[in-house]
Protein backbone atom coordinates (compact mmCIF):
# COMPACT_ATOMS: atom_id res chain seq x y z
CA UNK A 1 0.00 0.00 0.00
CA UNK A 2 1.30 3.45 -0.94
CA UNK A 3 1.41 5.43 2.30
CA UNK A 4 2.29 8.76 0.69
CA UNK A 5 0.21 11.90 1.11
CA UNK A 6 0.35 15.41 -0.29
CA UNK A 7 0.49 18.28 2.14
CA UNK A 8 0.54 22.02 1.60
CA UNK A 9 2.90 24.10 3.69
CA UNK A 10 3.54 27.83 3.91
CA UNK A 11 7.26 28.39 4.40
CA UNK A 12 8.60 31.94 4.48
CA UNK A 13 5.44 33.30 2.85
CA UNK A 14 5.61 30.84 -0.06
CA UNK A 15 3.30 27.86 -0.64
CA UNK A 16 4.84 24.42 -1.08
CA UNK A 17 3.08 21.16 -1.95
CA UNK A 18 5.02 18.12 -0.84
CA UNK A 19 4.49 14.41 -1.23
CA UNK A 20 5.68 12.75 1.95
CA UNK A 21 5.29 9.57 3.96
CA UNK A 22 2.15 9.76 6.06
CA UNK A 23 4.07 9.08 9.28
CA UNK A 24 6.30 12.14 8.66
CA UNK A 25 3.49 14.68 8.37
CA UNK A 26 3.80 15.99 11.92
CA UNK A 27 7.58 16.31 11.53
CA UNK A 28 7.24 18.33 8.31
CA UNK A 29 4.60 20.60 9.78
CA UNK A 30 6.71 21.24 12.89
CA UNK A 31 9.75 21.94 10.72
CA UNK A 32 7.82 24.47 8.64
CA UNK A 33 6.55 26.11 11.84
CA UNK A 34 10.09 26.36 13.20
CA UNK A 35 11.31 28.03 10.02
CA UNK A 36 8.40 30.49 10.04
CA UNK A 37 8.83 31.24 13.74
CA UNK A 38 12.54 31.90 13.28
CA UNK A 39 11.82 34.06 10.21
CA UNK A 40 9.45 36.15 12.31
CA UNK A 41 12.10 36.59 15.01
CA UNK A 42 14.60 37.91 12.49
CA UNK A 43 11.99 40.09 10.80
CA UNK A 44 11.17 41.72 14.15
CA UNK A 45 14.86 42.14 15.00
CA UNK A 46 15.69 43.79 11.70
CA UNK A 47 12.64 45.92 10.95
CA UNK A 48 13.05 48.70 8.43
CA UNK A 49 14.18 51.79 10.30
CA UNK A 50 13.52 54.39 7.66
CA UNK A 51 17.01 55.80 8.24
CA UNK A 52 18.73 56.75 4.99
CA UNK A 53 21.80 54.61 4.48
CA UNK A 54 20.60 51.91 6.89
CA UNK A 55 20.60 48.46 5.42
CA UNK A 56 17.14 47.16 4.59
CA UNK A 57 16.95 43.38 4.90
CA UNK A 58 15.14 41.27 2.32
CA UNK A 59 13.45 37.89 2.46
CA UNK A 60 16.62 36.17 1.22
CA UNK A 61 18.59 37.74 4.08
CA UNK A 62 16.17 36.36 6.64
CA UNK A 63 16.25 32.94 4.98
CA UNK A 64 20.06 33.01 5.11
CA UNK A 65 19.95 33.89 8.81
CA UNK A 66 17.50 31.06 9.50
CA UNK A 67 19.59 28.55 7.54
CA UNK A 68 22.73 29.65 9.38
CA UNK A 69 20.97 29.43 12.74
CA UNK A 70 19.74 25.90 12.06
CA UNK A 71 23.18 24.85 10.74
CA UNK A 72 24.85 26.09 13.94
CA UNK A 73 22.31 24.24 16.09
CA UNK A 74 22.82 21.10 14.02
CA UNK A 75 26.60 21.26 14.48
CA UNK A 76 26.19 21.76 18.24
CA UNK A 77 23.98 18.68 18.42
CA UNK A 78 26.42 16.65 16.35
CA UNK A 79 29.27 17.50 18.71
CA UNK A 80 27.13 16.54 21.70
CA UNK A 81 26.40 13.17 20.12
CA UNK A 82 29.99 12.43 19.12
CA UNK A 83 30.69 9.03 20.63
CA UNK A 84 34.17 8.58 19.14
CA UNK A 85 36.03 9.45 22.39
CA UNK A 86 34.04 6.75 24.17
CA UNK A 87 34.53 4.26 21.36
CA UNK A 88 38.28 4.91 21.35
CA UNK A 89 38.51 4.44 25.11
CA UNK A 90 36.48 1.21 24.96
CA UNK A 91 38.80 -0.14 22.26
CA UNK A 92 41.83 0.82 24.35
CA UNK A 93 40.42 -0.89 27.46
CA UNK A 94 39.46 -3.96 25.42
CA UNK A 95 43.04 -4.27 24.19
CA UNK A 96 44.35 -3.96 27.76
CA UNK A 97 41.96 -6.66 28.95
CA UNK A 98 42.90 -8.96 26.09
CA UNK A 99 46.60 -8.50 26.87
CA UNK A 100 45.96 -9.13 30.56
CA UNK A 101 44.09 -12.38 29.88
CA UNK A 102 46.73 -13.56 27.39
CA UNK A 103 49.38 -13.22 30.07
CA UNK A 104 47.47 -15.39 32.51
Amino acid sequence: MNDKIKINLQIADAPYTMTINRDEEELFRKAAKQVNDRMNVYRSMYKPTGNPGAREYEQKDFLSMVAFDFACNNLKLESKNDTSPFTNKIEELTQELEEHFRKE
